[in-house]
């Protein structure tokens, strides 16, 4: 069976409050087990729609993580076309922050830039550093669960995602 996605799809994320939210492959590992995603509102009655999608831009994501693609394969998550003439470098693949609270410690992890299942270095940081996404690998429910409580009421500049 042919994989219905690939780096440059995009898709709809079923919000649990109803409606959708949207999302868009930028990396997958080999394997096609964990991928990046950018995931975007604002939250839709119906399917996002595609043409609306391919005007937007790394900077107009509310969250890039990383997360399995159980959704994808299963069909819950809804492949919505391809961005035309995908191209990496204009979605790239961010550096995120893993803490140990325990310890009062922080680690800027950097991953492969062609596969977000293979972390490439970590570098220790001050422990109050901000403005990396949570190290993290989300399942298709916590991501629902995350773009559902961003996308409830208006979007607020302070919930984008600087890359």
């Amino acid at each position: 069976m042919r994989q219905s996605y690939q780096e440059g799809s995009f898709f709809a994320v079923p919000l649990l409050s109803g409606g959708y939210g949207a999302g868009l492959v930028a990396r997958l590992s080999p394997g096609s087990k964990i991928m990046l995603a950018y995931l975007f509102g604002p939250k839709q009655d119906g399917l996002p729609d595609l043409a609306r999608l391919k005007t937007l831009t790394a900077q107009d994501a509310i969250k890039v993580l990383r997360v399995g693609d159980m959704a994808l394969v299963s069909g819950h998550w809804r492949v919505l076309g391809e961005l035309d003439a995908f191209d990496a470098a204009q979605w790239p693949m961010p550096q995120f922050l893993r803490r140990a609270d325990a310890l009062k410690r922080a680690w800027r992890v950097t991953y492969a830039s062609n596969d977000p299942a293979r972390s490439e270095r970590e570098e220790s940081v001050p422990y109050e550093t901000v403005g990396f996404e949570a190290d993290s690998l989300y399942g298709y429910g916590s991501a629902e669960l995350l773009l559902t409580k961003l996308l409830a009421g208006a979007e607020q500049p302070s919930q984008r995602h600087s890359v």
